[in-house]
C-alpha cells in the first residue's frame, strides 16, 4: 500500500507544482490578509497614541504588534480554505474517469484516501511556511522574541501539522463522497466561514458573547492558534504556558485521530466503481 500511496501523492503534487495558477492564489490571499486586514482592522488604530501597546499586552496575549497576533490565525485560515477546496482535484479525477480506473485496478482503497490526505497536507504546509516568511518581511509585521529558535519554530508548525492533518482527513473524505464540484464548493463555503469566525484567528475569544466564546473554545482552529501563538509571542515558555501548549497539542491529536477514523470509513464507503 505504501508504494501506491507515494505514487498517487507524487502525481498530485507534480500537477500542483506545474500549475502556478493553483499555487499563487493561496500565497496572495495570505499576503492580503496580513497586509490589508492586519492594518485596516488593527485595534491599535482605535486607541489614543501611546496606549496601544498596553492594549495588546492585555487583550492580545502580549503580542508586540497586531500582525504578530494575526500571523498564526492567517496561517490557520489558509489551512482551512486550501484543505476545503483542495478536494476539487479528486472530484475532477472522478468526473474524468481516472478515479474509476483506480478503483478497478489492484490499488488499495486506503492508498487512494491517504494520498489525498498527504498531498493536501504538503500543499498547505508549503503555503504556511511562505506565509510565515511574508509576515516577517512586512513593515511592522511579525516580531519574534529574542529567545525564539529552531525548536520553537518546530513547535509552531507541529500545531499547524496536527490541525492540517485533521482537516485533510475530513475534507478529503468529503471530496471523495460528492459527485460534482458545485456540490463540494457549496458545502465548503457553508463550513469554512463559521470555522474561521468562530475561532480566535482574528480576535481573542474574550471579546465574544458568551455563546460564541463557548464554541470558539472547542474549535480546533482556536487550539492550534493558541499553541502556535504561545511560542510566537513568548519564545521560551513558562511551566504554565508549557502545560497549555501540551493540552492544546493533545486536543489536536485526538481531533485528528477521530476525524481520521471517520474520514476513512466515509471514504471507504464512497470508493466504489461506478
Amino acid at each position: 500500500m505504501l508504494g501506491e500511496t507515494v505514487a498517487l501523492t507524487v502525481r498530485a503534487l507534480r500537477k500542483w507544482i506545474r500549475n502556478p495558477a493553483s499555487v499563487m492564489p493561496g500565497l496572495f490571499t495570505a499576503m492580503f490578509y496580513l497586509a490589508l486586514f492586519g492594518n485596516s482592522f488593527n485595534p491599535e488604530n482605535l486607541i489614543p497614541s501611546g496606549a496601544g501597546g498596553s492594549v495588546l499586552q492585555t487583550a492580545f496575549g502580549g503580542a508586540p504588534t497586531y500582525i504578530t497576533y494575526l500571523t498564526s490565525g492567517v496561517i490557520c485560515i489558509i489551512l482551512v480554505f486550501n484543505m476545503a477546496f483542495g478536494g476539487i482535484d479528486l472530484v475532477l479525477d472522478r468526473q474524468l474517469g481516472y478515479l474509476n480506473s483506480l478503483l478497478t485496478a489492484p490499488v488499495p482503497r486506503a492508498a487512494i484516501y491517504l494520498s489525498g490526505v498527504i498531498q493536501n497536507l504538503v500543499k498547505v504546509l508549503i503555503l504556511a511556511v511562505l506565509t510565515f516568511v511574508v509576515a516577517l518581511l512586512l513593515p511592522d509585521g511579525l516580531r519574534l522574541p529574542g529567545s525564539f529558535g529552531a525548536v520553537d519554530f518546530a513547535g509552531v508548525f507541529a500545531a499547524f501539522i496536527l490541525l492540517g492533518l485533521g482537516l485533510s482527513f475530513v475534507f478529503t473524505a468529503l471530496a471523495l463522497t460528492v459527485r460534482s464540484i458545485d456540490s463540494l464548493v457549496a458545502i465548503v463555503n457553508f463550513l469554512t466561514l463559521p470555522i474561521m469566525f468562530m475561532s480566535n484567528a482574528f480576535f481573542p475569544p474574550s471579546s465574544f458573547p458568551s455563546w460564541l466564546m463557548s464554541i470558539a473554545n472547542v474549535n480546533p482552529v482556536t487550539k492550534a492558534n493558541e499553541a502556535a501563538r504561545l511560542l510566537i509571542v513568548n519564545g521560551t515558555l513558562t511551566s504554565s504556558q508549557l502545560g497549555t501548549y501540551g493540552w492544546d497539542m493533545a486536543y489536536l491529536a485526538v481531533f485528528g485521530a477521530l476525524l481520521g477514523a471517520l474520514g476513512y470509513l466515509a471514504a471507504k464507503h464512497a470508493l466504489r466503481p461506478e
